[in-house]
């Protein structure tokens, strides 16, 4: 499942995300099953959660952002650095209304 966001929607998840602090942090195991249960229970209560990931070069940070928000079905809103923005509406209760497309 995979979640196309416009420009408008992308740029309005940024100015919500800008004063979230980093709820977790992946580390040098790199994405385990753990860790994708967490995402995905925080992207289930939060909608849109700020992640930081520990790697040492740009790349290997890149690739390891790119399995989480595959495996956890969510949209890169996004990166800066070593923290990744991730956005996943809830199946619950939804918190967060998006502009139109």
């Amino acid at each position: 499942m995979s979640i196309d966001l416009t420009a408008a929607q992308n740029r309005f998840l940024r100015g919500q995300a800008h004063d979230l602090k980093a709820m977790l942090q992946v580390g040098g195991k790199g994405v385990t099953d753990a860790v994708v249960a967490e995402i995905d229970g925080a992207l289930e209560h939060h909608e849109l959660i700020k992640i930081k990931v520990a790697a040492a070069d740009r790349d290997a940070r890149d690739q390891l952002i790119g399995q989480i928000a595959q495996r956890s079905g969510a949209a890169l809103v996004q990166r800066i650095g070593h923290v990744a923005v991730l956005y996943r509406p809830s199946k619950d209760k939804r918190q967060i209304v998006l502009p139109r497309a």
